[in-house]
């Protein structure tokens, strides 16, 4: 672009950066934190009903596994995919597609006659909540300003953890009086009935469309709903420039290389631990002789951690370096692992442990996912996002089927959690070497040639 254009034209970062943030962007994470949180209710739904779900079938722990392990087989199928859609269609609709995908499927598995197929049912509506979350992630940061994106971006995450613990308070009420088969028609008609808002009021990335057309009209439109553009302006710019058509060769080049494997670690010890604790956690609770709905409490309270320490982590990191808060934090999770181990038999103690570990290794794991999607430049940013995504879901599945074998093989309570420091310890070293190559981030200025 010439001198004279690039006079003409304004550049969408900097012109979001220089205004207050409007009702429009307000509205975007509303939508995006109201995707994750039916997003979270249905992905924990699961796991808070296995212990009906395992006294109405007669079945063991292991047998439950696969049930468990289904969805998040479709989550990280579902991540690899729809980030590089995303960046090729758009993320509005691979968003749309993917919550029309995981409510038609939740609702079907909620009349599910026998394992195989319930487990066959939760992974198909795993691939549409692998596609959902890292979309609502990228649309959401943005159409953030530098100076807050942290916390917005783990504010509308917060949208999961919500929906997560809301996912136990209404297994508690639905459980005793409709049975498990409820919780899962309310997590299929939710998503459902929120497509037809979000065909309506939810814009497409300003970003992707000036990617692709810097004079696209409607870009020029939507950039015009957050404040007045200049005077003259004829159209738009992005302070990137990355040649090369494939995201994954972007994501994976030289720059970018190392943050990008140290994220995937991190991503895969931190869900690992929240997946084995959102699936097994109210199992584990209950086998220490509380009641299910005292289980079901208690692993709530991980979520209400989660959602706590997202928002404090959030605004922690837009004010002081990312890494090193992120780093704090997972090495107090693994703290906090250590505390549940020793307080089974204390009721108080052990809540206040719980959410601990909720504030850290949850809050934390949100806080990566600003980390993320303010590392990659716009042609690959859904890509990145959602690789991270997809590769902790592989520690997920890990996490959930690595539960069931440790539950299996007699290890105590004190063991079992003394066991699960180790990822959160790696997770925090992990982060703590992409602080240290942080020299190897693309700036938004630079130029790649792939």
């Amino acid at each position: 672009m010439s001198s004279t254009d690039k006079n003409n034209t304004v550049d969408v970062q900097a012109f979001i950066d220089s205004q207050p943030v409007s009702a429009f962007q307000w509205r975007i994470l509303l939508l995006c934190f109201l995707v994750t949180a039916i997003d979270g209710l249905d992905t924990a739904a699961i796991g808070f009903i296995a212990p009906a779900l395992r006294e109405s079938w007669q079945i063991g722990a292991a047998d439950l596994a696969p049930v468990l392990g289904a969805a998040l087989i479709g989550l990280m199928l579902g991540a690899f995919m729809a980030g590089p859609l995303a960046d090729r269609f758009g993320r509005k609709r691979v968003l749309l597609l993917s919550v029309a995908c995981f409510g038609t499927f939740s609702l079907a598995a909620a009349f599910a006659q026998d394992l195989h197929s319930l487990a066959l049912l939760r992974l198909l509506t795993g691939l549409g909540l692998g596609g959902a979350m890292p979309n609502a992630i990228t649309l959401t940061s943005e159409y953030c300003p530098q100076r807050r994106r942290s916390l917005m971006v783990t504010g509308m995450f917060c949208g999961f953890t919500l929906g997560s613990a809301l996912g136990g308070v209404v297994a508690a009420q639905l459980l005793p009086l409709f049975g498990w088969r409820s919780v899962l028609l309310l997590g299929g008609l939710l998503p459902l009935v929120l497509l037809p808002v979000l065909m309506l009021l939810l814009p497409e990335s300003v970003r992707f469309w000036a990617r692709r057309d810097p004079r696209d009209p409607r870009a020029l439109a939507t950039l015009q709903r957050i404040g007045s553009l200049p005077a003259g302006c004829q159209g738009l710019r992005l302070e990137e420039t990355v040649e090369g058509h494939s995201p994954v060769r972007q994501i994976l080049s030289a720059p970018l290389r190392r943050g990008t494997l140290a994220l995937w670690l991190a991503f895969f010890m931190s869900l690992l631990i929240i997946y084995g604790m959102t699936n097994w956690l109210p199992l584990l609770v209950k086998d220490t002789g509380l009641s299910l709905s005292q289980a079901a409490l208690i692993s709530a309270l991980f979520q209400i951690g989660g959602t706590v320490g997202a928002l404090c982590l959030g605004a922690a990191m837009d004010r002081f370096e990312p890494h090193r808060v992120l780093v704090l934090a997972l090495l107090g999770g693994a703290a906090c692992l250590y505390a549940i181990g020793q307080s089974h038999g204390d009721y108080l103690w052990l809540g206040l442990s719980v959410a601990g570990m909720g504030f850290c290794i949850s809050g934390s794991q949100v806080g990566a996912n600003a980390l993320a999607a303010a590392y990659y430049p716009t042609s690959s940013r859904a890509t990145g996002v959602s690789w991270a995504h997809g590769v902790g879901r592989i520690g997920s599945v890990c996490g959930t089927f690595g539960g069931a074998l440790l539950m299996d093989a007699g290890l105590s309570f004190e063991a079992l959690f003394a066991v699960l420091m180790l990822p959160a310890v790696l997770a925090a070293a992990a982060i703590f070497f992409k602080r240290a190559r942080q020299a190897s981030a693309l700036p938004a200025n630079t130029h790649i040639t792939l």
